[in-house]
């Protein structure tokens, strides 16, 4: 039996949708966040030393990092429409955004959500005017261009594609998941279509909304 090592509002919920899609019988093993911090709670090192979110364990064994998972389920149990084959036309797409997603989109993401905490953050009053302004520049001038940059180049890809690697679902899609979502609520997707298409077209497929109602939805945070 599989099990999900779930953490509230995380990268998790993208391996239960995938699960959803492959018709597995699986679990699900709740962890709630820290409510000051935000952090992972102390039970998830039991599991794997790093004590983050997504970990699944199949039988004996323990699989962690979101694509390690995504490829594992893809290739143990799903069939060639979540992996297009090496000879195919889609496998060098879906190669490049399964590793994309994790790889170049979602550092710029977290980086911004840090920068944008930084000024919130508990300091001697005289150093906060000082950390925002450091904060607004470091987004203003070196993430938010970027972030746009990547954007559109996603939007650019999906305007030609209806799913990043051809017609059908696939495991890249499953990694890319969280971070457009995360985008939405970190970027302004107005002008953004083609993204906005696939993140509407993601949430309407039924394994996602079963996923959903058995984990919780998904709020990224701001």
């Amino acid at each position: 039996m599989i099990t999900v090592h779930h953490l509230e509002n995380s990268r998790s919920l993208r391996i239960i949708w995938l699960l959803e899609e492959l018709g597995l019988e699986y679990e699900i093993k709740h962890y709630a966040r820290d409510p000051k911090t935000m952090l992972a709670p102390a039970a998830l090192r039991e599991v794997h030393p790093l004590g983050k979110s997504p970990v699944i364990t199949d039988g004996d064994t323990v699989i962690a990092e979101s694509g390690t998972i995504i490829e594992y389920l893809v290739q143990r149990y799903g069939s060639r429409q979540w992996q297009p084959e090496p000879d195919q036309d889609q496998w060098l797409n879906y190669r490049y955004w399964l590793h994309y997603a994790e790889g170049s989109l979602m550092p710029l993401l977290v980086m911004k959500l840090i920068f944008r905490h930084v000024g919130k953050a508990p300091m001697p009053f005289f150093a906060k005017p000082i950390a925002k302004k450091i904060s607004g520049k470091v987004i203003g001038t070196m993430l938010d261009p970027q972030l746009k940059n990547n954007l559109a180049m996603i939007e650019q890809h999906l305007a030609t594609h209806t799913w990043f690697a051809g017609d059908t679902p696939t495991g890249a899609d499953i990694l890319m998941s969280f971070p457009l979502q995360a985008a939405s609520a970190r970027a302004d997707l107005s002008k953004l279509t083609a993204i906005k298409r696939f993140v509407a077209q993601m949430e309407a497929r039924p394994a996602y909304q079963k996923a959903v109602e058995r984990a919780g939805p998904l709020t990224p945070m701001n």
